[in-house]
Parts: C-alpha cells; structure tokens; sequence
C-alpha cells in the first residue's frame, strides 16, 4: 500500500473535536499529588511527578507542529477529571480473576509444547521439511503465549493484577524469571517510567534523541541535518532489524533508549556513570544508578531468580541437548523479546507525539504522549489488550486490562484531541507502523520560531523528506562548532 500524503493522514492520527482551536495552546493544569496514581515504591528527584505551572504559551505566539503538520495544543484537563470520569467497577481487580488468565496463558504453552514433540516426529510427519516449518510454526505460537504471560507479570508489577501486593509480587516475580526478566528491577525502573512518561531527561523507555545527539553520533554538524541525503530503506531496515533482536537485552544491560542524566540521582550513585556496558547502569547490579539503596534486596531476589531459570535451562541443555532447548525454549524468547520492543516503540514513538523538555514536561502532559493501536485477535485475547488501551494505562495503571477498554471509551471525551490512536490496518497496520515510525521519526527539535517554553515542547523530525522539515539552522563559526567523528 502506498503512503498516504501527510495531509491526508492528519485525521487518522488523532482523535479531534469540534471546539480545537488549532492555534490556542492553553496552560495545563498540574496534578496535585493526591490527584495521582501510585506507581513503583521506589521514589528519587528523578521519580517525583513535577509540575510544569504558567508555562507562556499564550494564543498565536507559539505556533506547534507535530510532524504530519498538523497543529499541537497541549493538554488542559487533569487527572481527575480522568479518574472521575472512568466507573467505579472498573477499578475493580480480582486475584482468582488474574489467576485464571495466567492458568490460561501457562496450559497454553504447556499444551503447544506437548502437542508438537508428541506429533510432529517423524513417525507422524516423515518429511523434514514439513516438521522443520511447523517446528518454526511452534515458536512463534510459543513467543505469543510468552509474551501473554508477560503481560500479565506487567499487570503484577503495576498492582493490577490483584489487591494483594504479595500475591502480585510473587506471581510477577515467578512468570518473569521464567521469562529471563529481573522482575523488581524493571517494576522498579518501569515505575520511573510511567513517572517521567515524554520527559526527555527523565524518563525511562525510547527516550528520543534531540538533535544535536543524533548529529553528534552520525557525525554532523546540528546544521547539516536539514541537508542531508535520505537514508536508504536497507540502512532503515537493518537499524530495526537490530532493534528488535536486542533491543531488550541491550536495554537491561546497558539502558539503551533509557534516559543518561545519572549524575541527578539523589543519592550520588550516578556520578560519572553513564549508559553502556561495564558502566554500573544496569538492571543487575544493587548499586545501579537507576535504583535507591533502599531497593538492594529486591535486586539481588530478581538476580536470583534469573539464577534459578538459567540454570534449569543449562540443565534442560544437559539433558536433551541444546538444539532441542534452542527450539522449545531460546528462539520462542527471542519472539518473546520482539514483541515486547515492538509494543513499547510503538506505543511512544509516532509522529503525532510530542517530547517535553523540563520545563515544558508535567504529568497530565507526558501521559498523553502516549498512542493505542490495533493487533486484532491476537492483542486482544493473546496479549491481554496492551497494545490497544495504553493510554488509559499511562492515566491509571492500576486499571486490570480486562476494565481497559470500558475505561479507555470513558476517558476520551475528556482528552478530547489529546487521545491519539491509529488503527488502520489491524494486525498489518501494526506491524507497517513499525518501519513508519522508523522513517518519520529519528530525532525531536522545537517547532520553528517557537520562544520561551514553547522551545520546550519537541516533536519528531526526519533526514528522509517526511512531513514537517527540519529545522534550517545557520552554519556556525568554525571555532565555536566541532564535528563530532561518528563513534
């Protein structure tokens, strides 16, 4: 299918009410902190929600534009205009409830494995490479029903699950250990998340480069990027290709996509760390800068429960032989760890969605620099709805995803333009925003001739010919500017 002109998909993007005043953009009024929800129990400077009060937005003197073009306001309800407006029952959540989804989930892939090493043999099935592609056919079936379970230890990590914080932990931390997950260490870190969600110096997850770090590791001039050449789609491809295999991985290790103002961290453990290997940033280690002192046991415990996995599948290995385990267990994880990163770039990175520097950023405002989207059967029933109800999730995560969707219609009348969605397509749509997103969006820079803090309100910007231009910027003094070497 061929793209749309960007003219056209302005509608698609959003949703928009009669009363927008395109060129309005109203002051947000900030949540007091009874108005908002309880996220991880660990807290630092770099967890408070924060405010961003009086912001000098006045009518006709910013005028913002997210990539499509289309004009930006930002948001002016609160949080408790969104709490109110969701029914009471859907707060709701019940523990035998979230159990049966997990009993459902677990049979799953119990039922899948049985099946295949029962049946496709070659006393049922002689030839190889019909039992190699239904073998194939296997772990992908087994990457969806992990990536289900996922979900639900998600759903543990937030207290949604049940009302008893026990029940959730120890229900959170057995299916994410099983799934090679620190679970205290990410609810810890996921909490920070939701917390800074759209702050470009604070949050936690696809933290998008500002220009002048995309120049700097591509090896410009900030200038040069309204001059470039368009990447070439392989170069576009093999980048997500990249993504998608070790995108996690590199993110519990190293906190790739993670925010990389460490020296904030309120007890002194980030001074001189930054993002990368053998850094001390990771989801491993209690001294990590991403955690408090206070959360040391908790980290060692997700330590060992990744101990205790590893080393049945080392003894699965042993046993059977680590061609089987690669099989039943390795590439269905690696499925496992695809859609995970799919999910979450594409929940944040669209080019609808704003990124606000400090000054710009509050919580009502980075909530809803969020995006649902649509993956059919298998996003509502495999994989629990979290694709299509993730902001509502940013408002109040606390919400059981079975409420989701009930709750997610009673808060768009309240969000009015502010609710983004982009359904076209399906299952399909989904998996083509991938590459989209990709294209449209490498970078975030203020909207032209915005002051004041405006300037703080960013949007994605692209070398591609995509959408809004870049941003001509004069070629500066040579003394002044240095070209950074590509690293």
């Amino acid at each position: 299918m061929s793209q749309p002109a960007a003219t056209r998909r302005v509608a698609l993007q959003r949703t928009t009410t009669t009363d927008s005043i395109p060129s309005t953009f109203a002051t947000s009024k900030s949540p007091s902190p009874a108005d908002t929800p309880r996220q991880s129990p660990s807290s630092t400077s770099l967890s408070s929600l924060g405010s961003a009060d009086n912001l000098d937005l006045k009518a006709g003197s910013n005028k913002l534009l997210d990539t499509y073009g289309n004009e930006f306001q930002v948001p002016d309800f609160t949080i408790k205009q969104i709490r109110d407006a969701i029914p009471a029952h859907c707060y709701e959540r019940s523990g035998l409830r979230g159990l049966a989804y997990v009993a459902r989930d677990v049979l799953s892939l119990a039922a899948t494995f049985y099946a295949f090493n029962k049946y496709v043999t070659p006393e049922y099935i002689p030839s190889t490479p019909v039992r190699a592609l239904l073998w194939t056919v296997y772990t992908f079936v087994q990457g969806l029903f992990g990536t289900g379970l996922w979900v639900l230890a998600h759903e543990c990590g937030h207290q949604s699950f049940s009302p008893s914080k026990t029940l959730n932990d120890t229900v959170g931390w057995i299916c994410h250990s099983a799934l090679l997950v620190p679970y205290f260490s990410w609810k810890i870190s996921h909490g920070k998340h939701h917390k800074a969600t759209g702050h470009v110096e604070r949050d936690m997850v696809f933290v998008p480069k500002t220009r002048e770090v995309y120049a700097s590791k591509m090896g410009y001039y900030v200038h040069e990027l309204s001059e470039l050449a368009e990447e070439t789609p392989i170069v576009t491809a093999i980048t997500m290709m990249g993504q998608q295999l070790v995108g996690w991985p590199m993110y519990i290790i190293t906190n790739v996509t993670g925010h990389d103002h460490h020296e904030r961290q309120s007890e002194g453990r980030g001074n001189g760390k930054k993002n990368g290997f053998l850094n001390g940033v990771n989801h491993f280690n209690p001294s990590s800068p991403l955690f408090e002192a206070k959360d040391g046991k908790l980290i060692l415990l997700s330590d060992l429960g990744l101990a205790i996995t590893v080393s049945i599948l080392y003894l699965v290995g042993q046993k059977y032989g680590f061609a089987n385990l690669a099989v039943w267990y390795i590439i269905p994880y690696l499925w496992v760890n695809h859609w995970l990163v799919a999910i979450t770039f594409l929940q944040h990175t669209d080019p609808s969605l704003p990124h606000y520097e400090p000054e710009a950023w509050n919580f009502v405002r980075g909530a809803a620099a969020t995006i649902d989207r649509e993956f059919g059967f298998i996003g509502r029933q495999l994989l629990h709805g979290i694709i299509e109800t993730h902001v509502l999730h940013h408002y109040v995560s606390t919400i059981p995803f079975y409420h989701a969707d009930e709750a997610t219609e009673a808060i768009k009348p309240i969000m009015g333009q502010h609710y983004r969605a982009d359904v076209r397509g399906g299952s399909i749509g989904f998996m083509k925003s991938l590459y989209r997103s990709a294209r449209w969006c490498q970078w975030v820079e203020p909207s032209e001739g915005t002051t004041g803090e405006a300037k703080g309100v960013l949007f994605f910007r692209n070398r591609n010919g995509l959408g809004v231009p870049p941003v001509k910027l004069p070629e500066p003094n040579a003394v002044t500017e240095k070209k950074v070497a590509t690293a």
